[in-house]
């Protein structure tokens, strides 16, 4: 009897999509896990309904309410949440905008300078509204496990997984935590 597969769901909120693409770097692997997790909701996939997951994997800080939206319904559906990347456990890249006024930065991108907003600023309902600053996961939810770097390497997201796979919730060995 072969035990059921993990439902797995992954989301990419406000960074660089780079923890994905290490993701994808576990080359042949890739195909070992497929073979115990079922992918439910992904990026990679283009799926984006969620159900109930036994893992969620969420790369990228808190800048905007849909971050926050997605980051809130990833913890209600998921046992098992893990923060992956630096910009998900420390705000990353984008959290260098905090030490500047939200309206500063507006006025920069959209008013000094001539570009396609011709001097607007964007008020559309479809787009969500920003963060006065940009947040890590853990800010808003609990955070089940830590997959550190930026990004991490294949190795270390696969270490995590087979934690995870084993009942260990995502301990990694210290010689691949990295914390650039």
């Amino acid at each position: 009897m072969t035990s059921p597969k993990i439902r797995l769901a992954t989301a990419s909120l406000g960074g660089c999509f780079g923890c994905h693409m290490s993701f994808l770097d576990l080359d042949e692997r890739i195909l070992d896990l497929f073979e115990h997790i079922e992918l439910r909701r992904s990026p990679l996939t283009d799926i984006k309904n969620l159900d109930f997951c036994d893992i969620g994997l969420i790369e990228g800080g808190l800048c905007n309410s849909e971050n926050v939206h997605t980051l809130r319904e990833f913890r209600s559906k998921c046992k098992v949440l893990i923060s992956l990347g630096a910009c998900a456990i420390n705000g990353g890249l984008p959290a260098q905008r905090n030490h500047l006024k939200l309206e500063e930065i507006f006025n920069e991108v959209y008013l000094t300078d001539p570009g396609i907003s011709n001097g607007l600023i964007p008020n559309d309902p479809e787009l969500p509204l920003p963060l006065n600053s940009v947040h890590p996961l853990h800010d808003v939810v609990h955070i089940d496990a830590y997959i550190p770097g930026c990004p991490p390497s294949a190795d270390t997201i696969w270490a995590a997984f087979q934690s995870v796979l084993n009942g260990q919730h995502g301990a990694i060995p210290t010689d691949l935590i990295r914390y650039d």
